[in-house]
């Protein structure tokens, strides 16, 4: 291996070195048995994200408008609290938040099923976090997904 090659693997990141000397690591959910493509595929980063940004947007204008009434002081707090019961109460009941609905996006267990409440609660309490949210696994899932046992699916 010359150091042009040496460079080019570093700069290209380790997977593509591991696939350059023939690893096969698939297409995101195919560990989960769901389709590369399609309806009940895994959700990409970018539907996700906004999804994400319509959820927390709607909080904030509600915690402005209406709770905090202009206190910018309090707006986060109030966001916040807002954006971890709607996620809680939502994806507990019926698989997704507003945004995730608006994305054609839903939650759902490593198995196929409902999200049990427990799992919920502890998925949004990491994602209010937001470091386990981008940390990802092969199958593209945020260490909030993966601890909850939960995927994030196209409808």
């Amino acid at each position: 291996m010359d150091n042009r090659q040496a460079i080019g693997s570093w700069l290209s990141g380790p997977r593509a070195a591991a696939e350059d000397m023939g690893a096969d690591f698939g297409y995101p959910g195919q560990q989960l048995g769901l389709p590369k493509e399609g309806p009940g595929s895994v959700a990409r980063f970018g539907r996700r994200l906004g999804a994400v940004a319509i959820d927390w947007f709607g909080c904030q204008v509600i915690a402005y408008g209406l709770i905090a009434r202009g206190d910018m002081t309090a707006t986060g707090n109030w966001t916040l609290g807002l954006f971890v019961t709607l996620a809680v109460l939502t994806v507990g009941t019926v698989g997704f938040t507003p945004g995730k609905r608006i994305l054609g996006l839903r939650v759902i267990s490593e198995n196929g099923g409902r999200l049990g409440f427990g799992r919920v609660v502890l998925r949004t309490l990491l994602l209010a976090l937001v470091v386990p949210a981008v940390i990802w696994d092969r199958d593209a899932r945020g260490l909030h997904d993966r601890l909850s046992r939960a995927v994030q699916v196209r409808i």
